[in-house]
């Protein structure tokens, strides 16, 4: 095969991603679909395996997110943090992040950021602190979390058998999702908190800032941003979503318990008369165990079946399978195919300087926006060439680099819910308010990642 015909294919593939990028999520798979077809009937080669298992745990952790918004447990859990952020107004810049941070660890989703974010500024705004500090670092960690969620995809993704089987074949004993979160929880919450103390003093103090100044003058603007208050504390919040709650965080603890317990879910299998110990993969627990609490929800909480496909959660979610349906199933295809071609020289140079497999995670994220579709997308390839597994645990972080370019949703609507115009777009399209947090927090995540991996991954 001719190098620079793969070369021109991989050029081809790229444009395809950039293509579907200017339509976002939905837009990101189906013309992913345009160039698979090309890909297979004119570029002859064979198709891949769609990633079925990603999206099928997508489907079920967001069918149960799903349940529990409309259950009205998500407003229960705002009101919470609502709670704790309202109390300690001073320490917004820190505790805002720190919120979404944590919804997105238990809701294996980022989209809850949503609801929370007007509130995040109101409280800066009401103390007088640059609302750009806290919302545009809140924005980010809602992001960065997932890589440290047990049930979200792009960890998931981590656990497939090829990863574990290379793990083995460089001499680790075991590789769970224990071992993979004692990385990237305490790496990627330590890169959110460095962003928070860099967005401390970031930009100016409102009255000095002359894009609010200039909002002031006008008077119906100035009595919408100095006498509105955003909240949700004034809404009673029933029993049965309160329980919604408490019964989708058992289903972590469930996962967490049969990861920690393998054997639990270890079954004998009668193959031609003898029986083998099989264990079942956490991608399926996963699937299970979400689909289960999203049914006990759904009956115990009185939930409106009808209400679960309208939600926030639900309609991202669904962006997101689709998105990962054509990107992951397209860029297989090519990986598949002209990897045997370029394996000898890449693997060479990447061998020889591991680390900077980095940059190819973290600029095939800008262009797709989606972590899982990132890492389903480039593991292979660093299975193929032989990557140590402690190091890609470690930089599990770069997956998300889709704050480069300022067209995520969640980016998009910090924007739009910053009343006094300082977190922004810049002039220039990439000097905006997310570019220098985002590459603080991913930044320090993957060195600290990187050095907790190397002692914790055996």
């Amino acid at each position: 095969m001719n190098t620079y015909v793969l070369v021109l294919e991989f050029l081809f593939l790229l444009g395809m991603l950039y293509a579907g990028s200017r339509y976002g999520g939905i837009g990101l798979g189906v013309v992913s679909g345009i160039g698979l077809v090309i890909e297979v009937f004119v570029f002859r080669m064979p198709p891949a395996s769609a990633p079925i298992e990603v999206m099928l745990i997508i489907l079920a952790v967001v069918t149960c997110a799903s349940i529990l918004e409309a259950a009205g447990g998500l407003k229960f859990m705002l009101q919470v943090a609502e709670r704790i952020l309202r109390k300690n107004p001073k320490q917004i810049t820190f505790l805002g992040p720190i919120a979404t941070y944590m919804l997105t660890f238990m809701l294996g989703t980022g989209h809850a950021v949503y609801s929370i974010m007007p509130i995040i500024g109101d409280i800066a705004l009401k103390n007088k602190i640059r609302p750009e500090r806290p919302m545009a670092a809140a924005s980010i960690a809602s992001q960065l979390a997932l890589t440290a969620s047990p049930i979200s995809a792009v960890v998931t993704v981590y656990l497939g058998k090829e990863l574990l089987d290379l793990f083995h074949l460089q001499g680790g004993a075991n590789l769970t999702l224990l071992n993979i979160l004692s990385v990237t929880f305490p790496a990627t919450f330590l890169g959110m908190l460095a962003m928070s103390l860099y967005s401390l003093r970031r930009g100016k103090e409102l009255e000095n800032d002359p894009e609010y100044q200039r909002r002031l003058q006008d008077p119906t603007y100035r009595e919408q941003i100095l006498n509105s208050t955003k909240t949700t504390l004034n809404e009673i919040i029933p029993q049965h979503s309160k329980n919604a709650v408490y019964i989708f965080l058992s289903s972590i603890l469930v996962i967490v318990i049969l990861a920690l317990y393998p054997e639990i879910r270890t079954f004998d299998i009668i193959k031609d008369g003898v029986a083998k110990a099989t264990q079942v993969p956490m991608g399926v627990i996963i699937q299970m165990v979400m689909l289960c609490f999203g049914g006990i929800i759904l009956i115990t909480c009185k939930t409106p079946v009808k209400l679960v496909p309208e939600g926030v959660v639900f309609k991202s979610g669904m962006v997101a399978c689709v998105a990962i349906f054509g990107i992951a199933w397209m860029s297989d295809t090519y990986f598949s195919y002209a990897m045997p071609y370029f394996k000898e020289g890449i693997t060479s140079m990447v061998q020889a300087y591991p680390w900077t497999f980095i940059f190819a995670l973290f600029a095939v994220s800008v262009v797709i926006n989606s972590q899982a579709a990132t890492a389903k997308m480039m593991l292979p390839v660093a299975i193929a060439m032989g990557l140590p597994v402690p190091l890609l645990i470690g930089i599990m972080p770069a997956t998300y680099a889709y704050f480069f370019i300022p067209n995520y949703p969640s980016d998009i609507a910090t924007v739009n819910f910053d009343p006094t115009g300082t977190t922004k777009i810049g002039k220039y399209y990439f000097n905006h308010s997310f570019m220098v947090p985002g590459l603080v927090a991913v930044t320090t995540s993957c060195l600290v990642g990187i050095g907790l991996a190397e002692i914790l991954i055996r």
